[in-house]
């Protein structure tokens, strides 16, 4: 006992001479966050200047207010990070080749860094160069990343973009220190993500894990306390509920990550997960909430973390100049985009007292949006084009929003069917129109009845069209009967064997009806279907199919699929007699196009 008495002051005198140093980083963190810079649902409901008396979510003022407050507390230790697809999903996005906005007021927020995602090429490499070099000469604004990138020396559709990484517009790698440590953080898009970036082209995407080790090593040889990596690529729970996909590999396979900051997969993670001492998070989407992980450190190595996710709610009072940017920026969305057309952004266009949704995570078989769509799609197309259609389909994947009850306005309308662009002033994907015959159309039906099952943002949702089938039968002999509805709700039979040459019209955006490319693929050879035009011409290039939805005027006006839901909703009846039109009660539930028969 003595012993250990003497012993102390040895202890103490230790302690005092070589004391222990502890230092720590905050981190906060988003992702996908598709330009939501104003509240949701409905957007009429948003007040980010004050707290308790809204039920919206969300909202750039609120996230700005949540970043200032931890600088506040943490000013001299806290990075913020956004792990990618920060752009596309409102109106806002439109605008951004002209006025470089978003990535601006990001930095005025706050955020120190963001990898691009793949919904950041929705445009293509040479419109996203512009974007970004819009921004960088408008303001400062977020160090952006992409590691994994492969530029084509022969095209040059993507120079643009590529030398952006000598203009130190984008990088591959940064090196940020706080509270004297030096963090190193790199950027990849994955597998999955690549697949979902079509006009990312002639832009392609290293190997994931092959470009994680490299970066690690680069920065491990700079001497980095810590290493993050910002990875598009997402991750899932498999059969057995267990949490899997791209960053989880990614975190078995590649020693030296210390972080994932995770996006794409839109999953809302209320804890790190742990996979190899790797800790990988992510925020869920749409900036509902903004991850908080704070590491500390003692003598260089990582001791202890705690982390947490902050709601972007009514419970936040929002920044007022971040606030005030929006509105202004909102005036522009509204006369040089939305006057024209003749609409303004705060007017009402229809009411509901029921959710709409369409959730891929979910069960789609229950959507009661998604046909609500098509029945938008098939209509519109009916009424304003020569020819109209017989059928109309849109996918999961690009129906990316509810509608939640409430007076519902043109930014709520547009945030449904957000993606993509034409070729004229107004977004969205222009539709499209091919002609196939029955057996063509059997087929179709046969491989997109397969194919959500791999992927459920191919799950598709139809009008005009009533087909029975039989889930007992063979591959790609499951469809018994298809009728084409008419206008007046006749059926049409339609005779699906090779003997028939009549040709029936699918109407869908640009972008879903290039799905009719890889049917040959998905059916291992079996099937290849030609799409034609009304006189029975072989289509190759999809923007022959682009439906003119007013020949009167010179060159195309393209339709699209906001529009479309536009127009239905706000030709609906108004049963309240408030002024507003109500969204029909046979949308409350599913309304499917698919009956299934046993035989």
């Amino acid at each position: 006992m003595r012993k250990a008495v003497l012993f102390l002051p040895f202890l103490f005198l230790f302690a005092v001479l070589y004391p222990q140093h502890e230092k720590k980083i905050v981190i906060l963190h988003t992702n996908d966050l598709h330009s939501r810079l104003a509240g949701y649902a409905p957007e009429k409901n948003y007040t980010p200047l004050s707290v308790n008396d809204d039920k919206t979510i969300g909202g750039f003022a609120r996230i700005s207010a949540i970043i200032k407050n931890e600088r506040d507390i943490n000013p001299d230790n806290i990075l913020v990070i956004d792990g990618g697809d920060f752009l596309m999903g409102t109106l806002f996005h439109s605008l951004e080749a002209g006025t470089g906005f978003q990535l601006n007021l990001m930095k005025k927020m706050g955020y120190d860094a963001a990898c691009l995602g793949n919904h950041e090429f929705d445009f293509g490499p040479e419109k996203l160069a512009e974007i970004i070099k819009v921004s960088g000469k408008n303001g400062d604004i977020p160090s952006l990343l992409l590691s994994n990138a492969l530029f084509n020396s022969k095209d040059v559709k993507d120079d643009a973009l590529e030398r952006l990484y000598s203009d130190n517009l984008l990088n591959k790698k940064m090196i940020i220190e706080r509270d004297g440590l030096k963090i190193g953080l790199f950027a990849i898009l994955g597998k999955v993500a690549d697949h979902d970036a079509p006009y990312a082209s002639p832009v392609k995407f290293a190997r994931q894990k092959a470009s994680a080790r490299n970066l690690v090593k680069e920065l491990k040889a700079e001497r980095c306390d810590l290493i993050i990596c910002l990875s598009h690529s997402g991750l899932e729970k498999n059969k057995n509920g267990e949490w899997d996909g791209e960053d989880v590999a990614l975190a078995r396979s590649v020693p030296g990550i210390d972080i994932i900051i995770s996006g794409h997969s839109h999953t809302k993670l209320d804890q790190p997960l742990n996979i190899n001492g790797v800790k990988i998070v992510q925020s869920g989407e749409y900036g509902q909430f903004v991850g908080r992980l704070e590491l500390i450190f003692i003598d260089g190595a990582l001791k202890s973390n705690n982390y947490r996710l902050i709601p972007v709610d009514d419970q936040i009072n929002g920044d007022p100049d971040v606030h005030q940017s929006i509105e202004n920026q909102k005036e522009k969305v509204n006369s040089e985009i939305l006057e024209p057309l003749g609409f303004d952004y705060s007017d009402p266009v229809a009411e509901t007292d029921f959710l709409l949704e369409c959730n891929e995570q979910g069960d789609l078989f229950s959507s009661n949006l998604g046909p609500m769509v098509a029945d938008a799609i098939h209509s519109y197309v009916n009424k304003y084009s020569t020819g109209g259609t017989d059928v109309a389909i849109v996918a999961a994947g690009v129906i990316r929003d509810r509608i939640v009850p409430g007076i519902q306005t043109a930014p709520d309308i547009f945030r449904v069917m957000s993606l993509g662009s034409g070729n004229d002033n107004v977004p969205g994907y222009a539709l499209s129109r091919l002609y196939v015959t029955g057996k063509g159309l059997k087929n179709i039906l046969e491989i997109l009845q397969i194919a959500y099952k791999s992927t459920p943002s191919n799950y598709c949702f139809y009008s005009g069209i009533r087909v029975e089938y039989d889930p007992g039968k063979v591959f790609l002999n499951k469809i018994r009967k298809i009728e084409i509805i008419r206008d007046d709700g006749s059926p049409e039979n339609i005779d699906f064997s090779g003997k028939n040459k009549t040709l029936y019209s699918i109407t869908a955006n640009s972008y879903m009806l290039e799905f009719i490319g890889i049917i040959k693929k998905m059916s291992f050879g079996l099937i290849n279907v030609v799409p034609k035009d009304a006189s029975g011409n072989h289509v190759k290039n999809m923007k022959m199919a682009v439906i003119d939805m007013d020949e009167d005027l010179p060159g195309i006006q393209e339709g699209k699929e906001w529009l479309a839901l536009m127009e239905f909703v706000s030709s609906m009846k108004d049963k309240n007699g408030n002024g507003v039109p109500d969204i029909d009660n046979k949308y409350s539930s599913a309304v499917s196009a698919f009956f299934r028969v046993e035989k």
